[in-house]
């Protein structure tokens, strides 16, 4: 069974897709609800999930940041996108940020089946390939997160993310993610979080910029989940921090 992860403020909403995916008899199992993107976040690291189904509208994260967030995270995991009519233009920035497909509201039973089908089709093919490209799991010389750390020095920090890594020394995210976790005995993401968050108190302490304008330099697309992180790895918000550290 495929874990599956339901995104939506309003309660009713998420009750009445679960009752819908419930009803379609597929291999997918709704293992939690999150009213916002920054509460899907927190729950997502701590929990294993296959697929996200997102609301796009959501107040504190919405459903594009959440989706750009969870491309940092570097879990094998798809996003499908809930939009109404006149969000097309949102929907496509979405897809260019790695969304795997959309429904429309008021979203159909036909159609929910349609799409939650062509994504459990998509996973059987993975795994067959995954089968055929188990060579993969050879040892890869050290060099290669040399070279990853590389990239990442030269790299501005709001424009890393696990995929241009990957990319940048030939090798699958999901994959490259295993191997920096073994060599470095941490995970991507949170060795990317402390460098934002270091980065963040430079600018802090040294610029007059706006918490928004630091939050965007370093990565955040959402201020809120900037200071979510900074006051979980220093005990203080980023305001209380600027603050703290005046003569």
């Amino acid at each position: 069974m495929k874990r599956v992860l339901l995104v939506d403020d309003e309660r009713w909403v998420r009750k009445a897709l679960m009752w819908s995916i419930n009803k379609l008899n597929l291999s997918l199992q709704i293992v939690h609800e999150c009213a916002n993107g920054l509460e899907a976040l927190d729950w997502i690291k701590q929990n294993e999930v296959d697929l996200v189904l997102t609301d796009i509208r959501m107040p504190v994260m919405d459903g594009i940041s959440l989706v750009k967030e969870l491309n940092e995270l570097g879990r094998d995991l798809d996003c499908i996108v809930i939009s109404v009519h006149d969000e097309f233009q949102i929907v496509q920035q979405a897809i260019r940020s790695g969304v795997m497909d959309y429904l429309l509201k008021p979203i159909e039973e036909e159609d929910l089946k349609t799409c939650l089908e062509k994504w459990l089709n998509k996973q059987k093919e993975i795994k067959e390939e995954s089968k055929v490209s188990i060579i993969e799991d050879e040892i890869v010389p050290t060099s290669t997160i040399d070279q990853v750390l590389a990239y990442i020095e030269k790299t501005p920090l709001k424009q890393v993310t696990l995929t241009d890594a990957a990319n940048s020394v030939h090798l699958n995210p999901s994959y490259l993610s295993q191997l920096f976790k073994q060599q470095l005995n941490t995970k991507f993401v949170d060795y990317l979080t402390e460098l934002r968050i270091q980065e963040g108190k430079r600018l802090l302490l040294n610029t007059t910029l706006k918490m928004v304008e630091i939050a965007e330099r370093v990565g955040y697309s959402e201020v809120a989940y900037f200071s979510n992180n900074f006051k979980k790895m220093t005990g203080y918000s980023p305001s209380e921090f600027r603050k703290s550290q005046k003569i």
